[in-house]
């Protein structure tokens, strides 16, 4: 009888507690208290590097997609005019599975080949695509740091970009080889060159009929969305800290998957952290989703209501993405947005030669890109 009274005894209190168990999972939502990590609670202080002068040796790298060398070789040539001396990655000449600018290893020995040389000043991407966040867990913290040098590229480089700012170094969102190769005279390629320089632009910027009025000031971090959200949790998540001010631009996406990358953010609560947002171009991106009268939703407008709860400003329709117009953006840079109604402003709050610019000057050009921003309603 006494050890079946044990028994008894220990079921007893085994029931018991599994029934405080459920009762604690079974509470709302609003009781549960998350709290935020260090890291969460941690603001981003990144370096500026120094300004290049003339001279100065450019290594150009494909971390990404391949590029071929008579493109690079184009682009060495307008970085020449620009007064630098372009110096061609080793690996520029690999390609993988058709499109990859070479291994893994590859690849990094070129980033570390770049930052390893004191002669080198600035690290110019050929191109974007795919490939970046293979190298996350290969590319050195120390020695990004140790080295402080700008690396300038867009679409998949936004990895690098996350990467940087984690090291404390601030980067340039800006055009590649790609683009240089054009001919590199046009805006997007001149004041990626001016900003190299020590010119630091502040933006003026129409105003939308999205935006969301107020003013703040964080640490810029963000790039093509379907690159740097996969990279939440990573060694290359710049978005893991607070006062954040995020930038989003996208190409070539259906609306439920930017929908489907923004909720990833948001449920890792990452815009808890932001104090705004800047929505950049959405190219060739989808109309799948309409309002109760048939017509269709822009991405903007879909972006408004998912961030409109967190009463932040956000700024829409800043010219900087895959379009025809590319402005450059220092990321990992203090910045401050100033939404009204009769426009915006976006200032980068580091040291270097301010110059206004007025983006409705640089897209009033008839380009595909400025008449898509105009059926977009981005420019008034």
């Amino acid at each position: 009888m006494h050890i079946q009274m044990k028994k008894l005894i220990l079921m007893t209190v085994v029931a018991m507690m599994a029934t405080m168990t459920l009762t604690s999972c079974s509470k709302d939502d609003d009781d549960i208290v998350v709290v935020p990590t260090p890291e969460e609670q941690m603001v981003l202080n990144c370096a500026k590097p120094d300004n290049l002068k003339a001279g100065d040796r450019v290594a150009m790298i494909s971390p990404s997609y391949f590029t071929p060398i008579e493109t690079i070789e184009k682009a060495a040539n307008v970085v020449r005019s620009w007064g630098f001396e372009p110096v061609i990655g080793p690996n520029v000449d690999k390609v993988l599975d058709g499109k990859i600018g070479g291994t893994v290893e590859e690849r990094v020995s070129d980033i570390r080949w770049a930052l390893s040389d004191p002669s080198i000043k600035a690290i110019l991407c050929n191109r974007g695509g795919y490939g970046t966040i293979q190298l996350i867990d290969q590319l050195p913290f120390d020695e990004v740091k140790a080295a402080r040098k700008w690396i300038v590229g867009y679409s998949d480089i936004s990895t690098i970009h996350g990467f940087w700012s984690r090291a404390g170094v601030m980067s340039i969102h800006g055009t590649m080889s790609t683009t240089l190769a054009k001919g590199g005279t046009d805006k997007t390629c001149t004041m990626m060159r001016d900003l190299l320089l020590g010119k630091v632009p502040r933006y003026e910027v129409p105003a939308h009929q999205q935006n969301i009025l107020g003013q703040a000031s964080g640490v810029l971090v963000g790039g093509n969305l379907c690159t740097f959200a996969p990279n939440v949790g990573s060694r290359a998540d710049a978005t893991k800290a607070k006062d954040l001010i995020l930038f989003v631009e996208e190409i070539g996406e259906n609306m439920r998957n930017i929908d489907r990358q923004m909720r990833l953010l948001k449920m890792n609560g990452v815009f808890d952290r932001c104090k705004g947002v800047i929505l950049g171009e959405f190219i060739s991106c989808g109309t799948e989703f309409t309002d109760e009268n048939g017509k269709v939703i822009s991405i903007e407008a879909m972006l408004h209501e998912l961030l409109a709860e967190y009463h932040i400003p956000v700024l829409c329709g800043f010219p900087t993405g895959h379009g025809d117009v590319n402005l450059p953006l220092v990321m990992g840079a203090p910045v401050t947005i100033d939404v009204r109604t009769d426009g915006a402003s976006l200032q980068f709050d580091i040291d270097g030669d301010q110059q206004t610019v007025n983006t409705a000057t640089i897209t009033a050009t008839p380009t595909p890109a400025a008449t898509r921003m105009r059926l977009a309603g981005k420019i008034e």
